[in-house]
């Protein structure tokens, strides 16, 4: 249930039980509300001069009649101090009474009186009750009785009224620990976005978009490290884009750029699963691919890759070389990038060659 839809009685629990309780720790009994009951009449009758009297005193105090603000407000604080005067004399305490006192705390709370300005405000208006009681009533034992009755009630209401008052300070405090609360879930989920961002960024290479050179060591070590325990082989494909400095020099490094980025979008392309693309230098690649031979990764990379850039109609001339290692033996990770490094040249000299016997070469060696 919502807050909204409960009294103020039901959210802080008080039952009629829990009033009579109240009344025994106060020692506050049956005759006490009796004596309170026989000087009714006597507080009704001086009501209008008693509470003229009260809102003079209070409003001389600057933070008072600061809060108070306006006759209007003034009139509706007189009409339920009046209430409240001649309900301290009724000698009826129910649920009814104390969620009166509730809503008083509640309503000090919300307009900002400070317990201090209450307090005083309690002790302003006990002195002129003591007063009245005493004037009205003789030195005998039923002066006492009131007087004593009187302070007893005054201390129950405060009670309920303070009580009332700290759990709003409380809610706020819950309410503000709550706000800092997701606000700072929400600044480390911010966090986290912009270092999952910087470590994508740490990563990957900016123009490709594919693992940098510095992931490839670290791929490549643990992925050797995988093979050999699993006891499978593991392959390296080494790419070069054939001429690419001419191209630059023809078409400008701006064409040259979307050259790269083609190559790498293709190398994605043609990719299994638990394989890895990088960019190893300025127009080479490589490809990590687990549990693959020599043989197969040519029959992947090679073949496929071609495929793929025949299919997008791109004039793209690639020198591509494999090398793997294991299951029973393994290289280094250097070792297995330079032995794909050196089939590379393999192919790229043979395609040298074939463009010069076939005497219309379009490029040069880079």
């Amino acid at each position: 249930m919502k807050q909204t839809d409960q009294t103020l009685l039901e959210q802080m629990r008080i039952t009629d039980f829990e009033i009579e309780y109240r009344k025994t720790l106060f020692n506050f009994s049956h005759s006490d509300a009796d004596a309170l009951i026989r000087f009714h009449s006597v507080a009704e009758a001086r009501i209008e001069p008693l509470v003229t009297q009260f809102y003079e005193l209070q409003t001389s105090v600057p933070e008072i009649a600061l809060l108070i603000g306006d006759s209007d407000t003034l009139a509706r604080l007189r009409a339920a101090q009046r209430k409240y005067i001649l309900d301290l004399f009724s000698g009826v305490y129910d649920l009814a009474y104390v969620n009166n006192r509730l809503r008083i705390g509640l309503v000090h709370k919300r307009i900002g009186v400070e317990p201090k300005l209450y307090l005083a405000g309690i002790h302003t208006l006990k002195q002129l009750l003591n007063t009245l009681i005493t004037d009205h009533i003789g030195d005998t034992p039923e002066r006492l009785l009131t007087l004593q009755a009187l302070e007893k009630l005054f201390m129950f209401d405060i009670a309920l009224v303070f009580e009332t008052y700290i759990r709003s300070l409380v809610a706020e405090i819950e309410s503000s620990r709550e706000k800092s609360e997701q606000y700072a879930r929400g600044l480390e989920e911010k966090v986290r976005e912009r270092t999952h961002q910087l470590e994508d960024v740490s990563r990957t290479d900016p123009l490709t978009g594919l693992l940098n050179t510095r992931q490839l060591s670290e791929t490549l070590t643990k992925g050797l490290r995988q093979a050999e325990r699993r006891g499978e082989p593991l392959a390296v494909a080494y790419i070069d884009v054939n001429d690419f400095k001419l191209i630059n020099d023809q078409y400008g490094h701006q064409h040259g750029d979307e050259i790269l980025r083609f190559v790498a979008t293709t190398i994605r392309r043609i990719l299994r699963t638990e394989d890895s693309s990088f960019r190893y230098g300025g127009d080479e690649f490589c490809i990590v691919l687990p549990n693959c031979t020599q043989e197969q990764a040519e029959l992947i990379v090679t073949r496929r890759l071609y495929e793929e850039m025949i299919q997008r109609e791109e004039c793209v001339s690639l020198s591509v070389g494999c090398a793997s290692t294991g299951p029973n033996e393994f290289c280094s990770p250097e070792a297995l990038i330079r032995q794909a490094d050196e089939r590379m040249y393999v192919m790229k000299a043979a395609c040298k060659q074939h463009s010069t016997e076939t005497a219309a070469p379009s490029h040069t060696e880079k």
